[in-house]
């Protein structure tokens, strides 16, 4: 059964917001509060204006003061300094041609007293080298004489009340596509609709996570959660069949990747980089997206990633175009039952292989898989050479599914990435100066395209879910293989007793497979308290998610060329 969500008016904006988030007695329906309002973020109301001619501004002081600001007035560049030494203002106008020191050199004094007050330039010069100076120093506004009171007016309300108003406006959006979101849930919804909601959801949840308001954030929050019982029963019940008929309606998976996505690339323009970076959530990719595109052009399509979502079966998957199953079946020698990285030890050779069977030919392939800076930094002295050559250069970063599963063995890095806007913004941090960033540079200047994608995503995981099982079950927290395992709760896990049916491999009588729904981890009766202790908070992956298993896929095109 769904969860559908209702949202109360944010009629009243600003004041104190509230995070909770209620039930409506004797229903499962959701609501954010009426009292989940805004803060009052803004800078206080407050005008200092320094001009020389403070005489003639007369009539747009009264202007100002009419729509509510208080306006200061001084002639002296050093009175300024005083008077901002004395209290804070809203935004400080700043005429260039000042007796004394120059509108522009009181940059730095007025910067080291209140380093956030926006700076808006009112200057007579319309020569270009001062308004670049200007910008160059980072003034918020240029503008140049004569201005109207309805000019200035402008200038402050967007500098003084415009994050507060953008932060209103979004929020409202946010409720309206709530209310939209509430409908389209009662429908039967399919795996275009997974994509678009969920795609959607962590747009959002990049988008709220600056705000103050933690009522948004955890609605937005709840409703993801919600979305995880439906989104297990929908896999469960269609995944055998996505599968088996060739001509089902399934959205395309980890398998399709090389043939629905690289090759059109490789075949348009004879050589392309594909990047894979390991463990990337949808949020985190949405966090790295707006970087990315200063430079290239982004065209985002999604894919469903195989199960379990862990790396020895999907990224293999994306790498041969096979499903595990077959793979064993046509190179049992790079195919073994383990559940290890090992497994991944032939993924450039499986690559050639996918490329020569879809294309027919056999196309270069060079890899490299990337986990150290010093790999990274000998890549780059590579990666020039591999750009300028024909065919496919495909790289594989690890940092992220290392930052991902490193948080749960340190302290430090669990602390720094405590939650997923934290390891939202650690990927960020880290993509800046990455390897990845310099190649995706090199890849631009070079006007070669990339395609970027990731095996799987994770889940922020806070329940466990007790299992039972014989010792030869497989370790993994979020999929298990063995004899005769069953979950203490069946809601808590999909159970998969024909494996072959699921794309895997047999593995001897009796062996089942057990995938994780929600944010689940598997724990063993013996050692519940220990596993508690150490995996509670931990991002992991392998069950059955949309943040594991909807993985964006992007053509990056680098700007400008034709």
């Amino acid at each position: 059964m769904s969860t559908f969500f209702s949202i109360d008016a944010l009629s009243n904006m600003g004041g104190q917001g509230r995070a909770a988030i209620r039930a409506s007695p004797g229903s499962r329906c959701l609501a954010v509060p009426a009292s989940c309002k805004f803060r009052d973020m803004a800078r206080p109301r407050t005008v200092l204006w320094v001009d020389d001619e403070v005489e003639s501004l007369a009539a747009h002081v009264l202007f100002l003061e009419e729509h509510g600001y208080d306006v200061e007035c001084t002639p002296h560049g050093d009175d300024a300094i005083a008077l901002l030494q004395r209290q804070p203002y809203g935004v400080i106008l700043l005429d260039e041609q000042l007796p004394g020191k120059r509108g522009l050199e009181l940059v730095s004094e007025i910067r080291a007293i209140d380093a956030a007050v926006p700076l808006v330039m009112i200057t007579k010069s319309e020569e270009a080298g001062t308004m670049r100076e200007a910008i160059g120093m980072e003034m918020d506004d240029y503008l140049v004489k004569p201005v109207n009171p309805r000019q200035v007016l402008s200038a402050i309300t967007r500098l003084i009340e415009g994050p507060q108003l953008r932060r209103q406006h979004m929020a409202q959006d946010f409720v309206q596509r709530f209310r939209e979101l509430e409908q389209r849930r009662s429908s039967d919804m399919q795996w275009r609709d997974w994509v678009e909601i969920v795609a959607e959801l962590a747009s959002w949840e990049v988008r709220l996570a600056p705000g103050d308001e933690a009522g948004l954030r955890d609605a937005l929050s709840t409703l993801q959660k919600s979305l995880h019982q439906d989104f297990g029963d929908f896999v469960e019940q269609n995944y055998p069949q996505w599968l088996a008929d060739p001509r089902a309606d399934r959205p395309p998976l980890s398998v399709d990747v090389g043939e629905e996505f690289l090759v059109p690339i490789v075949k348009a323009e004879g050589s392309v980089l594909l990047i894979i970076v390991d463990c990337l959530r949808l949020d985190q990719w949405e966090m790295l997206k707006p970087l990315i595109a200063e430079f290239f052009d982004i065209e985002v399509s999604y894919y469903f990633g195989i199960l379990p979502t862990a790396t020895p079966f999907s990224r293999n998957a994306i790498f041969s175009g096979l499903f595990p199953v077959e793979i064993a079946e046509r190179y049992p020698q790079w195919w073994g039952d383990r559940d290890d990285e090992s497994l991944n030890a032939h993924e450039k050779e499986l690559l050639q292989e996918h490329m020569r069977d879809i294309t027919g030919t056999d196309m270069p392939v060079r890899y490299e898989k990337l986990s150290t800076l010093g790999e990274g930094a000998a890549m780059l002295k590579r990666l020039p050479a591999h750009l300028a050559a024909e065919g496919v250069t495909a790289l594989v970063f690890n940092f992220v599914d290392q930052l991902t599963h490193g948080r749960g063995e340190h302290a430090i890095l669990y602390e720094v990435a405590r939650d997923a806007s934290a390891l939202r913004n650690l990927t960020r941090t880290w993509f800046r100066t990455s390897a990845l960033y310099h190649a995706l540079r090199e890849a631009e200047r070079r006007r070669v395209s990339v395609l970027l994608t990731t095996d799987h995503g994770s889940i922020h995981c806070h329940t466990p879910s007790t299992v039972f099982a014989k010792r030869d079950a497989t370790a993994s927290l979020r999929y298990k293989f063995g004899e005769d395992l069953r979950a203490e709760r069946a809601d808590t896990a999909i159970l998969v007793k024909d494996l072959p049916s699921w794309g895997l491999p047999h593995r001897g009588l009796g062996v089942r497979m057990l995938l994780a729904r929600g944010d689940h981890f598997f724990v063993y009766p013996t050692k519940l308290r220990e596993y508690q202790a150490r995996y509670r908070g931990a991002f992991l992956h392998g069950g059955v998610t949309p943040e594991e298993m909807i993985s964006p896929v992007a053509l990056l095109t680098p700007r400008g060329r034709s």
